[in-house]
C-alpha cells in the first residue's frame, strides 16, 4: 500500500514550492491544506498490470492521488502520467487534479483507476529518465495487445521484438519461440512469429534500457502512437473519430487521418452540449471566421473530450500553467475546468537543470536486471539530450507562436560542469543509431508545418539505402528523424530497421538530430575551417569547376529517381503501360550512365587541381576546359534519348488522364520522400541541365583571358552547348508550361479542362476579393485566355476550390483606389461580371497589371472568347455592396469545400501554390522560368540568429527553395525551405557575425545565416538566392502565334 504522507511529491521533487500545481488560486493565496478525516482506499493499476491500493483522504483532490502514485514509484516525470476511470456512466474519463476525489469517484471500493500515459511528446529523446522511457514503453506493449497501435506487419514484429530483447535478453530461438507461445502482444501473432524470431537475432546486446529506447524510436513514427480515438460525426452525419495530440486536434477516418488542425491555426475550442466546435484562426485579409463543427455521442462525451484537448494545449504549447481567470461576483458562464500542473517546458527544465537523482528500478516481465546505478556518470551526451528533443514539434505552418515543448535549438544551452562532478543526467542517454539505420516500416507521425520550413512525413516503399558517410562530426542514416521533406506533402517513412548494436551510452552522434534542427548536432570549430579552406586553390576557375561537380551530384541524383526509385516501383506493380516504359527509362539510363563517368572526371580533375592525387605535375590540371569539351561532345550522341524526353512526359500526362490505376500510381510515388519535387519536373531535368552547363562555361569564358591555355577548350565547348540549347530549346519552353498547367490541376477542385492546345499559364498568387463581406483572401490564376479565382478549403487534400473565371477577351483593368478606399485595389471588368481586387503592396499590383493587361492583349489578337472552364460557374456581376445571400462564394459554399471527409488527393499542403497562399504574394512564369535556369548545389554553414555554432549541410537550391541534407550522398532532404517572401541581405555590424562571406535569410522572425566558403560561391548563393525572393520584372513570353500546341 502506498503512503502519501511519507513521501516526496513530484512537484516537490521538481522544485516547486507545495501545491504549486493548484491553478485556481490567485498570486499570495495559499491553497487548503489536504483534508484530514476518513480515508478511503483506491486501487490503481499500473502498467505492469500489478495493483496497488492507495490511502487517501475522502476529500483530498485528485492530485494528491497522483503524487502518491509518482512518489510510490519514484517518478520525477511523473506530469506525463495520467489517472483514467471509468465513471458512474460508464465513460472513461481523466481524474481531475483539482476536484475532491470523492465527487469524481462514486464508489471506490469498486472502480480500478489506471495509471497510463496521458501526454505523449513529439520525441521520446525528451524522456530523460529511464523509468519514464520504460513506462512508455509499457504502454506501448500495452497499446499493441488492446490493437489501439496499429501498424504493418513488420513493424508489429520489430516493435515485438525489442520488447521480446528486453525481457529474456539475447537471441534463443529455442527460447524465444516458448516465450512468445506464452505471451500474446498483437493479436494474430502466430503469423508473424517468424519474422519476430528473425528481428530478435539482430539485437544480440541490447540492455533493456536500450530497446525500450528503440522500441519508442519505431513507435513514435507511427500514425496511431499516443491516439485516443473519440467517436463523432461531422457536419454531413458522417461517422468519424476526433483524437488529439502534441501538434493538435486529427480527424480519422477509422484508423487512417483524414485532416489535422495545428495548435497554431485554432483559435479557440469549446462545446455547446453535444457539438464540439474548433474556431480557426482567420486567414489574412479575411473577414470570416472559420468555425467547424462535430457532433458527438452525448454532451459528456463531448465535454471529456474538450477537457483533454484544453489539457494538451497547455502542456505542450504553453510555457507556464495559465494563470486563472478572476471569479465572477454573481454568476459563471460556461466550464471553469483549466490546466493544473507543469508544462512539457517546465519539466524539461528541470531536468536539464539535474535537479533529482536516479534510482533503480524493477522492471517486472523483464528476466534481466537494470545495469544502471545510482553513483553511473553520466555521458558527455546527456546534458544534450533536451536540446535535441526539443526540435521535434518546433516546426509549424502558421503565425501561432512556436510551442514552447518543442523550443528552436538556439534557445537551449548546454549546461556547464566543473570537472568531476557527475552531471546532471544520470538517466541514461538516448540511443544513438548508427550509419544506414532507418525507422519502422509504415511509421508515421502527424505532420506538423510552419512558414518557414515546409516539413513532412512521407510515405516511402523504397529499397534499403547503403549507409551515409559522416558529415563534419555526424555520424548517421539519412533518416535522422520524422521530419522530412517533399514539395508536395504526404504521409510517412516505411521498410526500415534499426540496428540493435548500439547502448544509449555510447558517443556515437545520434541520427535523431537532424542537423538542420539541432545547433549542438554538428559542432564545427572556425579553426578547422579556417584550416581546411587555406588548402583549397584560389583560382576563381577552380570554384566554377567544383560547381560543376556539386550541381552534377545533384543531377545525378535527380535522375536516379527516375532511373532507380520510379522504375524500381514500376517493376513491382503492373501499373504502367509496357510502351510508357519503353519511352521513360531506355531514355534515361543512358544519361545516368554518361553523367556518372562524366561526374567521376570532374572529381579526378578536382582532386589534381587541390594537390590531393599523387601526381606531381599540377600545371596542366588546373583546367576544366578538356573535360568539359570532351563530355559535351559525347552528350551529342545521346540527343536522340534528349529529344524523347518531351515525348515521355506527353505520354506519361496522358496515360494519367486515361487511367485511374497509374494515376494513384503516380500520385503515391511523389508521396516518397526521394520525389521532392512533382515528378514531372523530373523528366525535364536533362533539359535544365544542358542551360546549367551553358551558364558555366559563359562564366568561365568571361574569367579567362583569350590567352589562357584553357580558354580556347571553354570557348569550343560553349559552341558545341550552345548549339545543342537552341535546338532543344523551344521544345523546353513548350514541355515547362505543359507541366506547369498539369501541376497546377491537381491544386485545384472544380475545373474541367485546363490543359488545353493554346493555353500558357502567366501569373499565380494570392489577392483580396472585395465583396459584400469585405475584403476576402483569393487565390487567382492567370492564363492566356482566362483568369480564375480561387478559396482554399480546410480539406483532406488542400486543394484550391475554384469560384469563378473571368474570360479576358473583352475585359479592362483600372486602378480604383480611390473609388474603394481600398490601398493597391484594382477593378477588373469583363463583358459579364465585374470584381474589385486588392494586391498586398503597390509592387505586387504592378505585377498584376502588367501581366493581366499583356494577358487581354494576347486575347484580343485571339480568334475570339476562350471556352469554359468550369463544368457549372454562374456569373458574379454583383458588385460588393449588393446582398450576401446571393455571394457565389457565400459561407455555405465555403464550408462545404471544408468537409473533413473531402478526399480527391492526398494532402498538397506544401506545393508552390501554398506558399504564394500564405506568403500573401505571386509568382509568374518568367519566375519559374529563371528558377530553372538558377539552381545551385553545395555545403553551406548554417547558424541562427541566438547560437554559437555553425552546422554544415549540403543544401540544393532549386524551385524556389532551399533542401537541406546531412551530405550530398542522402537520397531525400531533411527539410526545406521556401524563400518566397523572403529578404536576402548582409549581416550587419550589430549582430556580431564576424565571418567572412555570409548571408541573411529574414522573413518576420525568422533569420538564419549562411556561410560560403569562397568570394565566388558567396556570390553564386547570392545570385541564385535572390533570383527567388524578388519576383523579375515582365520579360518576354511567346506571343499568341506561338502558342503551346501538345
Amino acid at each position: 500500500m502506498g503512503e502519501i504522507e511519507q513521501r516526496p511529491t513530484p512537484g516537490s521533487r521538481l522544485g516547486a514550492p507545495e501545491n504549486s500545481g493548484i491553478s485556481t488560486l490567485e498570486r499570495g493565496q495559499k491553497p487548503p491544506p489536504t483534508p484530514s478525516g476518513k480515508l478511503v482506499s483506491i486501487k490503481i493499476q499500473m502498467l505492469d498490470d500489478t495493483q496497488e491500493a492507495f490511502e487517501v483522504p475522502q476529500r483530498a483532490p485528485g492530485k494528491v492521488l497522483l503524487d502518491a502514485v509518482c512518489s510510490h514509484l519514484n517518478l520525477v516525470e511523473g506530469d506525463y502520467f495520467g489517472l483514467e476511470f471509468p465513471d458512474h456512466k460508464k465513460i472513461t474519463v481523466w481524474l481531475d487534479l483539482l476536484k475532491p476525489i470523492v465527487k469524481q469517484i462514486r464508489r471506490p471500493k469498486h472502480v480500478v483507476v489506471r495509471f497510463v500515459v496521458k501526454f505523449f511528446p513529439p520525441d521520446h529523446t525528451q524522456l530523460q529518465e529511464e523509468l519514464t522511457r520504460y513506462l512508455f514503453a509499457l504502454q506501448v506493449k500495452q497499446d499493441l495487445a488492446q490493437g489501439r497501435l496499429t501498424c504493418n506487419d513488420t513493424s508489429a514484429a520489430l516493435l515485438i521484438s525489442h520488447i521480446v530483447q528486453s525481457e529474456i535478453g539475447d537471441f534463443d530461438e529455442t527460447l524465444d519461440r516458448e516465450h512468445l507461445a506464452k505471451n500474446k502482444y498483437i493479436p494474430q501473432q502466430d503469423a508473424l512469429e517468424d519474422k519476430i524470431v528473425e528481428f530478435h537475432h539482430n539485437h544480440i546486446g541490447q540492455t533493456p534500457a536500450e530497446s525500450d529506447f528503440q522500441l519508442l524510436e519505431i513507435a513514435r513514427r507511427l500514425e496511431m502512437y499516443g491516439i485516443r480515438l473519440h467517436p463523432a460525426k461531422d457536419r454531413e452525419g458522417t461517422k468519424i473519430n476526433l483524437a488529439v495530440a502534441n501538434t493538435g486536434i486529427l480527424v480519422f477516418q477509422g484508423f487512417t487521418k483524414i485532416n489535422a488542425f495545428n495548435w497554431a491555426k485554432v483559435r479557440k475550442l469549446s462545446f455547446k452540449r453535444k457539438r464540439f466546435l474548433i474556431k480557426l484562426r482567420p486567414d489574412a485579409n479575411s473577414a470570416y471566421q472559420d468555425t467547424l463543427e462535430f457532433l458527438m455521442a452525448s454532451r459528456d462525451f463531448c465535454k471529456s473530450f474538450w477537457k483533454i484537448c484544453v489539457e494538451h494545449h497547455a502542456f505542450f504549447r504553453l510555457f507556464e500553467e495559465p494563470k486563472p481567470k478572476p471569479k465572477p461576483v454573481l454568476f459563471s458562464r460556461g466550464s471553469s475546468f483549466r490546466f493544473s500542473g507543469r508544462t512539457q517546458k517546465q519539466v524539461l527544465d528541470y531536468v536539464k537543470e539535474g535537479g533529482h537523482k536516479k534510482v533503480q528500478f524493477e522492471r517486472k516481465h523483464s528476466k534481466i536486471h537494470s545495469i544502471r546505478s545510482l553513483a553511473s556518470q553520466p555521458t558527455e551526451l546527456n546534458s544534450e539530450a533536451p536540446d535535441q528533443s526539443q526540435q521535434s514539434a518546433s516546426l509549424t505552418f502558421g503565425e501561432g507562436a512556436d510551442s514552447p515543448g518543442a523550443p528552436s535549438c538556439q534557445q537551449g544551452k548546454e549546461p556547464k560542469l566543473p570537472p568531476g562532478e557527475p552531471g546532471p543526467h544520470p538517466s541514461p542517454t538516448p540511443r544513438r543509431s548508427p550509419a544506414g539505420n532507418k525507422p519502422a516500416d509504415g511509421a508515421a507521425s502527424a505532420p506538423t508545418e510552419e512558414e518557414e520550413e515546409v516539413v513532412k512525413d512521407r510515405t516511402q516503399q523504397s529499397k534499403p539505402q547503403p549507409p551515409q558517410p559522416s558529415t563534419g562530426s555526424l555520424t548517421g542514416s539519412p533518416h535522422l528523424s520524422e521530419l522530412s521533406v517533399n514539395s508536395q506533402g504526404g504521409a510517412a517513412p516505411a521498410n526500415v530497421t534499426l540496428s540493435p548494436n548500439l547502448s544509449p551510452d555510447t558517443k556515437q552522434a545520434s541520427p535523431l538530430i537532424s542537423p538542420l534542427l539541432n545547433d549542438q548536432a554538428c559542432p564545427r570549430t572556425d579553426d578547422e575551417d579556417e584550416s581546411r579552406r587555406k588548402r583549397f586553390p584560389t583560382d576563381k576557375a577552380y570554384f566554377i569547376a567544383k560547381e560543376v561537380s556539386t550541381t552534377e551530384r545533384t543531377y545525378l541524383k535527380d535522375l536516379e529517381v527516375i532511373t532507380s526509385w520510379f522504375q524500381s516501383t514500376v517493376s513491382k506493380e503492373d501499373s504502367m503501360p509496357e510502351a510508357l516504359k519503353s519511352l521513360i527509362f531506355p531514355n534515361f539510363e543512358p544519361l545516368h550512365k554518361f553523367h556518372t563517368s562524366f561526374l567521376k572526371e570532374v572529381e579526378q580533375r578536382l582532386a589534381l587541381w587541390e594537390g590531393r592525387s599523387n601526381a606531381q605535375i599540377r600545371g596542366d590540371y588546373q583546367r576544366i576546359g578538356d573535360v568539359m569539351l570532351k563530355n559535351i561532345q559525347g552528350m551529342k550522341h545521346l540527343a536522340a534519348h534528349l529529344w524523347k524526353h518531351s515525348e515521355a512526359l506527353e505520354a506519361l500526362e496522358n496515360g494519367i488522364k486515361s487511367s485511374r490505376r497509374l494515376e494513384n500510381f503516380c500520385r503515391d510515388f511523389e508521396l516518397q520522400k526521394v520525389c521532392y519535387l512533382p515528378l514531372n519536373t523530373f523528366l525535364l531535368r536533362p533539359l535544365h541541365r544542358l542551360m546549367h552547363y551553358k551558364q558555366v562555361l559563359e562564366r568561365l569564358c568571361k574569367h579567362y583571358p583569350p590567352s589562357h591555355h584553357d580558354f580556347r577548350d571553354c570557348r569550343a565547348a560553349l559552341a558545341e552547348i550552345t548549339e545543342m540549347v537552341a535546338q532543344l530549346h523551344g521544345t523546353m519552353i513548350k514541355m515547362e508550361n505543359f507541366q506547369k498547367l498539369h501541376e497546377l490541376k491537381k491544386d485545384l477542385i472544380g475545373i474541367d479542362n485546363l490543359v488545353v492546345p493554346g493555353r500558357e499559364f502567366i501569373r499565380l498568387g494570392s489577392l483580396s476579393k472585395l465583396s459584400g463581406k469585405g475584403l476576402q483572401q483569393r487565390m487567382f490564376f492567370l492564363f492566356n485566355d482566362v483568369l480564375l479565382y480561387t478559396s482554399r478549403g480546410l480539406t483532406a487534400s488542400n486543394q484550391f476550390k475554384v469560384h469563378g473565371q473571368l474570360p479576358l477577351y473583352g475585359m479592362t483593368i483600372e486602378e480604383s483606389e480611390d473609388e474603394w478606399g481600398v490601398p493597391h485595389c484594382l477593378t477588373l471588368r469583363g463583358q459579364r461580371q465585374s470584381i474589385i481586387v486588392a494586391a498586398s503592396s503597390r509592387s505586387e499590383m504592378e505585377k498584376w497589371v502588367e501581366d493581366i493587361q499583356m494577358a487581354i492583349d494576347l486575347a484580343e489578337k485571339s480568334s475570339g472568347p476562350a471556352p469554359e472552364l468550369l463544368a457549372s460557374s454562374p456569373p458574379d456581376n454583383k458588385s460588393p455592396d449588393e446582398a450576401t445571400s446571393a455571394d457565389q462564394e457565400s459561407e455555405d459554399d465555403l464550408s462545404a469545400s471544408r468537409t473533413s471527409l473531402e478526399r480527391q488527393a492526398p494532402h498538397r499542403g506544401n506545393t508552390m501554390v501554398h506558399v504564394c497562399w500564405h506568403r500573401n504574394t505571386s509568382v509568374s512564369m518568367v519566375d519559374f522560368s529563371i528558377a530553372v535556369e538558377n539552381q545551385l548545389s553545395g555545403n553551406l554553414l548554417r547558424k541562427f540568429k541566438n547560437s554559437n555554432g555553425w552546422q554544415k549541410l549540403w543544401v540544393v537550391f532549386t524551385n524556389f527553395c532551399l533542401f537541406f541534407y546531412k551530405s550530398h550522398q542522402d537520397n531525400h532532404p531533411l527539410a526545406s525551405l521556401p524563400l518566397l517572401g523572403y529578404s536576402l541581405t548582409i549581416p550587419s555590424e550589430s549582430e556580431n557575425i564576424h565571418k567572412d562571406h555570409v548571408f541573411k535569410l529574414h522573413f518576420k522572425s525568422h533569420v538564419y545565416y549562411f556561410r560560403a566558403e569562397s568570394e565566388y560561391t558567396f556570390e553564386r548563393w547570392m545570385e541564385v538566392i535572390r533570383s527567388a525572393t524578388s519576383s523579375s520584372s515582365r520579360a518576354p513570353v511567346l506571343s499568341h502565334k506561338e502558342s503551346l500546341v501538345y
